[in-house]
């Protein structure tokens, strides 16, 4: 009865919504933060390569979760698609299943989950620039500052703690080479 009430109130929810409140919460299961750090935007652009099958995607989570939900006997909560509903130590464990070695699935778990990684770690969907000055939440973590008021990134401290190389004598003031 769970899995048929759990499908019926999934079906309340628009197909769009439905997908995105999944992924979403797919993506701070994986990281906290990766949420509002833009994975669903990273995850919707089509370089991905996965972008048209984001609603499938969800779906199967979705029954996956159902799945999950069952075994543990936990109800469904009647508004939210089966993985949001999950409990986060419920929603860990089945990422955990799915993304394990031997799972038949699990390549396409891990790429999600990595996707999930670059929104947060990189913001790879945004400009570095733009996104800092928006206060991009994984960016801010990490202690990106922002670039100089020309637009570019000066260090003056090297990694190394020192220069890896003397500036060519033709750069030019952009930094390109002549």
């Amino acid at each position: 009865m769970h899995a048929v009430e759990a499908e019926l109130s999934d079906r309340k929810i628009p197909d769009e919504q439905h997908t995105a409140r999944t992924l979403e919460a797919y993506a701070d299961t994986i990281l906290d933060g990766a949420a509002a750090a833009g994975a669903l935007e990273l995850l919707r652009w089509d370089a991905t390569g996965i972008s048209q099958d984001l609603d499938e995607l969800a779906r199967l989570l979705d029954e996956h979760a159902r799945s999950h939900a069952d075994e543990h006997a936990l109800p469904p909560d009647g508004t939210s698609p089966a993985f949001e509903a999950l409990p986060p130590g419920h929603r860990a464990a089945l990422v955990r299943r799915l993304t394990a070695p031997g799972h038949p699935e699990r390549e396409f778990w891990v790429l999600l989950a990595l996707f999930c990684n670059m929104a947060f770690d990189s913001a790879a969907h945004l400009h570095t620039a733009e996104a800092i000055a928006a206060g991009h939440p994984g960016l801010a973590v990490m202690g990106m500052r922002r670039p100089d008021p020309d637009g570019l990134w000066r260090y003056p401290d090297h990694s190394y703690g020192r220069p890896l190389a003397r500036l060519h004598p033709d750069t030019t003031p952009s930094g390109s080479p002549a």
